[in-house]
C-alpha cells in the first residue's frame, strides 16, 4: 500500500452494521458457545466488542480517561444484559466518531497505548473484521467483507522486518498465498481460517 492509504481516513461504518447484524443474529442460547479465540465463548467476543468500541469511540474524540487507557486484558469481558441494545448504539457512535476529519489527526490512545490516529483508526477497523469473523464463524453465519477493509488489515498485521511468525495479535498460523485473502489475513490474526465449533 501507498504510504496515502496508511494515514487518510477510512469509513468504519460498513464494519460496525456488519458486526451488529451479526450480533442480533445471534441467539440467547448460543453465548456460551465457542469461538475461534480459544479463551472466550461467544458472550466474551461480543462483551470485547463492545468494551472496544467504547474505547475506540472515545479514541477518535481524544477523549482520554479509563475507557482509553485500560488494557484489553486487564480484566474478562463481562456482557451486559442490556447488550442488545447497547451494543449497535456503541458501534453506532464507533464509527460516527471517526468520520471526523479531526479524529485522525494527531495522537490518540486506545488500550493504554498511544499512536498516530491514523493508525488507531486502522486498528479499530481490523478489531472489527476480525472479531466479526469470530462471531460469523462461532454462529454459522456468512460473512462477506471488502477487498478494502482487507488490504488494510492485510497492511496492518503483516508482521515487520525479518519475523515471520510474530504477529500483531499473537504467533502467525501460516496460510498459503494462494488462499483467499479473508484467510490469509485471519491467518495473520493468529487464527486458523478453517476453525469451526467442535
Amino acid at each position: 500500500m501507498e504510504n496515502t492509504s496508511r494515514t487518510e481516513p477510512i469509513d468504519l461504518g460498513t464494519a460496525a452494521e456488519r458486526v451488529a447484524r451479526l450480533a442480533e443474529g445471534i441467539d440467547d442460547e448460543r453465548l456460551d458457545d465457542p469461538t475461534p479465540c480459544p479463551e472466550y465463548a461467544v458472550r466474551e467476543v461480543l462483551a470485547h466488542v463492545a468494551g472496544l468500541s467504547v474505547a475506540f469511540r472515545d479514541a477518535a474524540l481524544k477523549r482520554f480517561g479509563p475507557t482509553t487507557a485500560t488494557p484489553p486484558g486487564s480484566s474478562r469481558p463481562v456482557l451486559p444484559e442490556d447488550w442488545r441494545t447497547a451494543l449497535p448504539q456503541a458501534l453506532d457512535e464507533l464509527a460516527a466518531a471517526w468520520r471526523e476529519p479531526d479524529a485522525w489527526e494527531g495522537d490518540t490512545q486506545a488500550g493504554g497505548v498511544a499512536l498516530p490516529a491514523a493508525v488507531m483508526g486502522r486498528i479499530a477497523l481490523d478489531e472489527l473484521l476480525i472479531h466479526g469473523w469470530d462471531l460469523a464463524r462461532a454462529s454459522g453465519q456468512a460473512y462477506e467483507v471488502t477487498e478494502e477493509e482487507l488490504r488494510v488489515s492485510e497492511a496492518l498485521l503483516t508482521p515487520a522486518g525479518d519475523s515471520s511468525d510474530e504477529g500483531f495479535f499473537g504467533p502467525v498460523v501460516a496460510v498459503p498465498d494462494t488462499a483467499p485473502l479473508l484467510d490469509r489475513v485471519i491467518g495473520l490474526s493468529g487464527r486458523r481460517p478453517d476453525w469451526r465449533p467442535a
